[in-house]
């Protein structure tokens, strides 16, 4: 009898542990799930913070380190075909120890809220906010080595890499008619970072 208790015991508290185990497990998943924008309206991933603060489109998501197994993804919805700017700063000092100082992959996946197809899709980088960024910024596609396979994207086959007068990605050959996601990849250097840079993005629709 005394073993029999014994084993009702040791049922007990085995079922007590796989119910905290599955509580334990259902809190972490509703973390991730409800993850979100910082009490400062960032995005904190990686090694920096994004934001959406000047207007045009909404981030929806922010994941990843930064590395080329794991690069930074941001999710977004565009409601327009103008140009609108994502505002990218150093979440604190720069130390990356699997990459060149200031420098992070990064996918951008954009749902298309235009009501518009997209024939193309331009990014621009600016150290200064309305200024094209130069060589001598250090800002850049990857220009210090650059790698046609760290740029990707699932609705357009050909990029034009452009790093004079302005350090400009150009997608083209594709569209990406509205709802659709529209998936970019590609590289972010900076040679001699700055704590606050821009990413401006900018679709691309037909000629009237």
């Amino acid at each position: 009898m005394k073993f029999a208790g014994s084993l009702r015991y040791c049922a007990k508290g085995a079922e007590a542990m796989t119910r905290h185990l599955r509580i334990l497990a259902a809190l972490l998943a509703l973390s991730f799930i409800s993850a979100g924008p910082a009490d400062d309206g960032r995005w904190y991933s990686g090694e920096y913070s994004f934001s959406d603060e000047l207007g045009g489109f909404r981030i929806l998501s922010v994941k990843g380190s930064g590395t080329e197994a794991d690069p930074i993804e941001i999710s977004e919805e565009l409601n327009s075909a103008t140009p609108v700017t994502l505002v990218i700063r150093a979440a604190k000092p720069i130390q990356l120890h699997t990459l060149p100082q200031g420098a992070f992959h990064v996918r951008v996946v954009i749902l298309n809220k235009s009501g518009l197809a997209w024939i193309g899709f331009d990014f621009e980088l600016q150290e200064i906010r309305g200024k094209p960024s130069d060589f001598d910024d250090g800002l850049s596609f990857g220009q210090t080595s650059p790698n046609p396979k760290f740029i990707s994207s699932n609705r357009f086959d050909r990029f034009e890499n452009r790093f004079e007068s302005f350090d400009r990605l150009r997608f083209e050959s594709g569209h990406a008619d509205p709802l659709d996601r529209a998936a970019f990849g590609f590289f972010v250097t900076d040679v001699t970072p700055v704590p606050e840079f821009y990413l401006v993005q900018d679709p691309q629709i037909p000629s009237s």
